[in-house]
């Protein structure tokens, strides 16, 4: 596992998944810069850890750009960014083209558009990798979750397009992870049948997310792969 002093950029690490893969990279002493939505206690975390958090409002172009513009003047280089940010709204009656554009500007137009404009940050690094946090419903879709599926599924198809676009220097891959962990206020029941839907039937937590993320940043001869961790949800 190689150390560079240029910083890795994780979108959406005030929590869970970003946060704990945030935390494992400065462990290892590699420069952080994130974004978030949110204040939360795992943000002054962060901080304290000596990570540069920025906050950013993925939901409109104004807003992606704005980060974009705020992140620039504050590095001239990158050694990786992960697209960890995501939303998951409800399409209720009457809001479903809101839900839809929100997702799609957080799921597709931000990573779309930090991947454009950040092109030249990241060539000042080599190696030099892109990783987009997918989540594996896209394979499938769900009735219940349409747009959160389609932006996913979408974001799918930037990892095949950049990567041929950024190949050689930059590498591009996506990770599609199912369940990984739970949220505190999940009942027992719906922790029970969840756990079903996999062959290993077992909650893994953020670390396998890390190690994905860690094989992608390593090996030199991964583009335009999405590594699939769902506990073998495929099989059943």
């Amino acid at each position: 596992m190689s150390r560079s002093a240029a910083p890795i950029l994780i979108t959406g690490a005030s929590q869970r998944i970003g946060l704990y893969c945030a935390e494992r990279l400065l462990d290892e002493g590699q420069p952080v810069i994130i974004s978030y939505r949110t204040e939360r206690d795992g943000v002054h975390r962060l901080r304290e850890r000596g990570a540069l958090a920025l906050q950013a409002d993925f939901s409109n172009e104004a807003g992606i750009l704005a980060f974009i513009e705020a992140l620039k003047g504050h590095t001239d280089c990158l050694r990786a960014i992960v697209h960890n940010a995501s939303d998951w709204l409800t399409e209720a009656p009457g809001q479903e083209a809101d839900a839809f554009q929100r997702m799609f500007s957080v799921h597709m137009l931000a990573p779309y558009l930090i991947n454009l404009h950040c092109e030249a940050l990241l060539r000042e690094s080599s190696p030099a990798d892109i990783v987009h946090l997918s989540d594996d419903v896209a394979r499938k879709g769900s009735e219940k979750r349409i747009a959160y599926c389609a932006s996913k599924a979408g974001l799918d198809n930037l990892t095949l397009s950049f990567a041929a676009r950024f190949a050689p220097h930059i590498k591009v891959n996506g990770i599609a992870p199912a369940l990984v962990m739970f949220n505190a206020d999940d009942d027992e029941s719906y922790r029970k049948k969840t756990l079903a839907k996999s062959a290993l039937g077992i909650e893994p937590g953020p670390q396998v997310i890390y190690q994905g993320l860690r094989y992608l940043l390593d090996n030199p001869y991964v583009t335009g792969t999405t590594l699939t961790l769902n506990g073998g949800r495929h099989l059943k």
